[in-house]
């Protein structure tokens, strides 16, 4: 197995064989947690008034997502883990639009398989590709706006990396440097109110989920759903 990382929304657009596109703070960590409390599906968009027409023709529930982190009027919920989890989101459908993760997958074309990941699901996903062993891995952490670089995206990224090559990264020990990374501070800041504290905690809770997250272009859209690991033959689902 080939294992490649190539950062950012640059690095979404070549991504190539198998791709992961990693947003740790907050999409993946956001859409692990729905689809744990038993969301149906959550339908990727890069732009939020997509959403509302979603929401509009009834083929979402609620809208969820974020620009520059804050919740945009009339979405029912920020891009928030901590608010997700408190809410009543199992049997719907959600729409997502977020301004890195989602749209790192919307620019994954030449993607043969597609999944996003957080810290959440790391293991998980993991798993499912070493158990199938696909000749090339794509990890694309998408870092802030898919422009800069973030600690957490890309040590997740070389977290994933290493579970792939069958090695015992430790986790709580990236946990605690991420505490203090530059990116978590925002958690928690009494002057940027839309980043909870709770969200970190969610995003840190490293391999929570027995599920990774599998991304589909269904009729012109991207559905992401869980995928649990890969049956005894070791073939992709």
């Amino acid at each position: 197995m080939d294992i490649r990382i190539d950062s950012l929304l640059a690095g979404a657009k070549k991504a190539e064989g198998v791709v992961v596109i990693i947003d740790v703070f907050r999409a993946f960590t956001t859409a692990a947690v729905a689809l744990s409390r038993g969301a149906e599906r959550l339908i990727l968009t890069t732009e939020i008034d997509d959403a509302y027409m979603l929401r509009k023709r009834k083929e979402a529930y609620y809208c969820v997502g974020e620009v520059d982190g804050k919740k945009p009027e009339d979405f029912d919920f920020g891009n928030s883990p901590f608010e997700i989890e408190q809410a009543d989101v199992a049997g719907k459908t959600l729409v997502l639009s977020t301004r890195a993760g989602t749209v790192g997958a919307n620019a994954a074309w030449h993607a043969e398989r597609l999944y996003g990941a957080a810290f959440t699901n790391a293991r998980a996903t993991a798993g499912l590709l070493r158990a199938a062993n696909p000749p090339l891995v794509t990890l694309v952490p998408m870092g802030r706006n898919g422009r800069v670089r973030t600690d957490e995206d890309e040590l997740c990224a070389i977290y994933l990396k290493n579970l792939l090559l069958g090695l015992q990264p430790p986790a709580r020990a990236l946990a605690e440097i991420l505490r203090q990374s530059h990116e978590a501070q925002k958690f928690g800041d009494p002057a940027q109110p839309h980043f909870h504290p709770g969200d970190l905690d969610k995003a840190l809770e490293i391999d929570r989920f027995p599920f990774a997250i599998r991304i589909a272009r269904r009729d012109r859209q991207l559905v992401a759903a869980p995928e649990y690991p890969v049956d005894a033959q070791g073939e992709m689902p």
